[in-house]
């Protein structure tokens, strides 16, 4: 089996590719611009079985080139070039597994389609295990009536540092980016649209209780409808929402802030940055992270709705932490370990699909969360019937 992976020395990339060695992967493609892969990765994994290619000329055909020798590949290249690195999968006939939206290249499935290929779409945390999970409790309902989705990066609370109690386990200016995304929720049945500039206002702010870390603030920051309506139980929804969590007070920083325009993408007069760049390149290098020091990954979702002519409520819940040892932080684990079994999966052929697919319709659970608690990654499940 060989694997590639597009973007292999960030930090997602690293974490998968200590997987699929450590999975028996005989043959782990580290693709990247970055000349040094062989130093980068020399204490996280066995080197013996990667190789390194730093691809040369105009990235799409370059791309063909490798993907033609992969049994499967995992994209985790900048959004901007997801695109060609899904029609260079296409074009090679070679399934790939990518951690991006798939709305962005929904054009791309009639030829992914036609080419006989599996395009894995958002597979990754959030999106990505999230998603698995609805599909899960789908199974359980007759009828689901609310859905509530909670997921956020944060420091362990010894590392935290005011006054955004925040630190970067992902890419900082995607962080950022996030912030100027709308949103859509449902509320009483209908769609709310929210749009980026009032993602931080109180009234669609909310917290949550997290046992052994507290309370948590969550805002709305995803599609919410999108999602609802892959699920035929959930065709009477009454109210759904996804929501990044942080440490309590996020919103209240950043809500003065982006009025005043500090998350603008407009370019400053005479000069080549945003705001938004700006802020990246000046608080990133600030919000690292000590070697010693943990990122948590949080993660919850919560479905209620009607059993058997009973109202029930399935809560899951899950937290990934830093692994110390090798450095790798929780968000790497929780993106990179989902994107390396169903790459694995793809590779088997234990799904052969073709077209865009998505984890909620195209993962089989049981496997997957299998495969996930082997790697230490454990969701606890509550049921409470009313």
């Amino acid at each position: 089996m060989k694997i590639a992976v597009l973007g292999g020395l960030g930090l997602q990339g690293r974490a998968a590719i200590a997987d699929l060695v450590a999975s028996g992967v005989e043959e782990v493609i580290c693709v990247d611009t970055t000349p040094d892969g062989a130093a980068r990765l020399a204490d996280l994994t066995d080197l013996a079985r990667v190789r390194f290619i730093v691809p040369e000329g105009a990235i799409g055909p370059a791309l063909v080139n490798v993907l033609a020798d992969a049994d499967a590949v995992i994209d985790l290249l900048p959004q901007p070039l997801m695109r060609e690195a899904v029609q260079a999968a296409i074009a090679a006939r070679t399934p790939l597994v990518t951690t991006n939206y798939g709305k962005a290249i929904a054009d791309l499935a009639p030829e992914a389609e036609q080419a006989g290929v599996s395009i894995m779409t958002e597979c990754g945390l959030d999106p990505g295990i999230d998603l698995v999970l609805y599909a899960r409790a789908a199974r359980q309902f007759d009828t689901i009536t609310s859905i509530d989705s909670y997921c956020g990066g944060i420091p362990e609370p010894k590392a935290m540092a005011k006054p955004l109690c925040y630190k970067v386990s992902w890419n900082f200016d995607m962080v950022l980016v996030s912030q100027n995304r709308d949103s859509v929720m449902i509320e009483d049945g209908k769609r709310v649209a929210v749009p980026a500039a009032r993602q931080h206002d109180s009234h669609f702010i909310h917290e949550i209780e997290v046992a052994g870390l507290g309370r948590l603030e969550a805002f709305p920051n995803g599609d919410a409808l999108h999602y609802v309506e892959m699920l035929p139980a959930a065709k009477g929804l009454q109210r759904s929402g996804r929501y990044t969590l942080r440490w309590p007070g996020w919103s209240a920083f950043w809500a003065p802030l982006k009025e005043l325009g500090f998350l603008s993408e407009d370019k400053l007069p005479g000069t080549s940055n945003s705001p938004r760049e700006f802020l990246g390149r000046l608080l990133g290098p600030q919000l690292q992270y000590g070697p010693g020091e943990k990122d948590l990954c949080v993660m919850r979702n919560v479905f209620s709705g009607l059993e058997g002519g009973r109202a029930k409520t399935v809560t899951s819940d899950l937290i990934i932490e830093r692994d110390l040892a090798s450095g790798l932080f929780g968000m790497s684990l929780g993106v990179g370990f989902p994107a390396s079994i169903v790459a694995q999966m793809l590779a088997r052929g234990d799904i052969t699909k073709p077209g865009l697919l998505n984890p909620l319709l195209d993962v089989p659970g049981g496997r997957f969360f299998d495969e996930l608690a082997k790697r230490g990654i454990k969701v606890t499940e509550t049921v409470a019937w009313d």
